[in-house]
């Protein structure tokens, strides 16, 4: 395994990070504790949690993730890993978290912090994110910014002053976004120098090779400023793992949940993910070895958090990171990105 430290923190993380929003619907206790286990014997430390989560968000799976992560932790662990958590934003219909109340205001962010360190019993979080913009910005599927869609939002400044007041607290330590677009990091980035306010370290956004978006967007912004890329989905809800070409009804999320994979139900993935697929075994590699390898062998990708059902399918998301990716490779996923160009942003 492979750590770095993130840029203007003291979080030295592992390259692979296990995200585990399966927790609490389509794991139980019992094997979400035996993936824990197993991700850190692999050299993992760094968790991926939110107050939402398990997915998809109901009134019954709101919190179950972080008690099970939290019931795993129980102190003895808790200074062996790196601890990430979110806060649900505005704009979903999310009514049973906080009585809908979904602002990034001082009162709904400190509820969240602290309801998330009850379940998942610490007393901080190394890193605590905004789960998407409190804006109108197009997520989770959607590519086009529409001023129609324009709705009120706390602004940007005081986000970060109740940030502050709870890193001075020592509730959390650092603060990061996810889904987030270049306005929103500049933002961020320009108040927190201006007014000595909590800096941006990261941003968890969607990468991989149906959305490179990023590559597009954020990269410079990423580099020049520090700001490290969190890659998640980097099976695209499994479609990369070529599982729904074999069988369109295979069990996963895209077929366990109506409406769950928005994001890949456009024109060009169906195409895309059979010539990825048609590479990967031309080189010898399942379709998910390959997929993971690539997001894995970026230079600009922080960590890459990675989720699964089974222990075996964690086991060949970690195998991954072994994949010597050539040169020759590199060249054949350039010319097949031309080809299907982010088909799923």
């Amino acid at each position: 395994m492979r750590y770095l430290t993130l840029p203007h923190s003291d979080l030295k993380v592992s390259a692979v990070c296990l995200g585990t929003m399966t927790f609490g619907t389509q794991n139980n206790e019992v094997e979400a504790h035996a993936q824990l286990d197993y991700a850190v014997e692999r050299g993992i430390n760094f968790i991926d949690t939110a107050e939402m989560y398990s997915v998809p968000p109901t009134p019954e799976s709101y919190g179950k993730t972080e008690s099970m992560v939290g019931n795993w932790l129980k102190g003895s662990r808790r200074d062996d890993v790196i601890l990430a958590s979110k806060i649900a934003g505005p704009g979903r219909s999310l009514n049973w978290i906080r009585d809908g109340d979904l602002s990034f205001d001082r009162a709904s962010l400190r509820a969240a912090v602290e309801d998330s360190l009850r379940r998942l019993r610490t007393d901080y979080l190394d890193l605590y994110q905004l789960h998407w913009p409190a804006r109108n910005v197009p997520t989770f599927g959607s590519y086009l910014f529409d001023p129609k869609l324009e709705r009120d939002f706390i602004p940007f400044r005081e986000t970060l002053e109740a940030l502050a007041e709870l890193v001075q607290e020592g509730k959390i330590r650092y603060v990061g976004l996810s889904n987030e677009w270049p306005w929103g990091v500049m933002k961020f980035l320009q108040l927190a120098d201006e007014y000595d306010l909590p800096r941006v370290i990261s941003v968890q956004n969607a990468y991989s090779l149906l959305n490179r978006t990023y590559e597009t967007s954020l990269l410079e912004m990423g580099y020049r400023e520090g700001v490290s890329l969190l890659a998640y989905s980097p099976l695209a809800f499994g479609l990369l793992s070529a599982k729904y070409l074999r069988d369109p009804k295979a069990r996963g999320r895209v077929t366990l949940f109506d409406g769950f994979a928005q994001r890949y139900q456009k024109p060009a993935v169906e195409p895309a993910v059979a010539a990825y697929s048609e590479l990967a075994v031309t080189h010898g590699l399942s379709p998910a070895t390959l997929a993971l390898a690539f997001v894995y062998s970026r230079w600009f990708v922080a960590s890459t958090i990675i989720g699964a059902t089974t222990i075996g399918q964690l086991r060949e998301n970690i195998d991954a990171f072994e994949v010597e990716f050539s040169s020759e490779l590199e060249t054949a996923i350039q010319e097949l990105h031309l080809t299907y160009f982010n088909p799923a942003p």
